[in-house]
């Protein structure tokens, strides 16, 4: 059951999809839901995904909120950055925001 403000997704980049998963694959067993030549998801402890055209070059931990424009407010009161405003993509709506450590970081919602 997803939670307000839990890790619920990880994005990680991969210049590669192919070559990535077949490290996964031959590694630690992973499978793999191919979203196109661009993306393949998992499911393996935390669901997430590889992305070609992942929207930041460093892996990116995606919290869930079921009330996606009053989590950015929150999260603005509380001192982050918006980077990316809220936005559509296949299978929901999310924004980006960098904490006050530097880290970015992504909220998403089903509506």
């Amino acid at each position: 059951m997803r939670e307000d403000g839990k890790l619920d997704y990880i994005e990680m980049p991969a210049a590669d999809v192919p070559g990535v998963k077949a490290f996964y694959t031959q590694a630690f067993g992973w499978k793999f839901v191919d979203y196109g030549l661009e993306y393949a998801a998992f499911d393996e402890g935390l669901d997430g995904g590889f992305a070609v055209e992942a929207m930041t070059p460093k892996p990116l931990p995606i919290l869930y909120a079921t009330d996606l424009e009053a989590m950015q407010k929150r999260v603005q009161a509380a001192g982050g950055q918006i980077t990316h405003a809220i936005f559509d993509f296949p299978g929901g709506r999310r924004f980006h925001f960098r904490d006050p450590a530097g880290n970015d970081l992504a909220v998403w919602s089903e509506n």
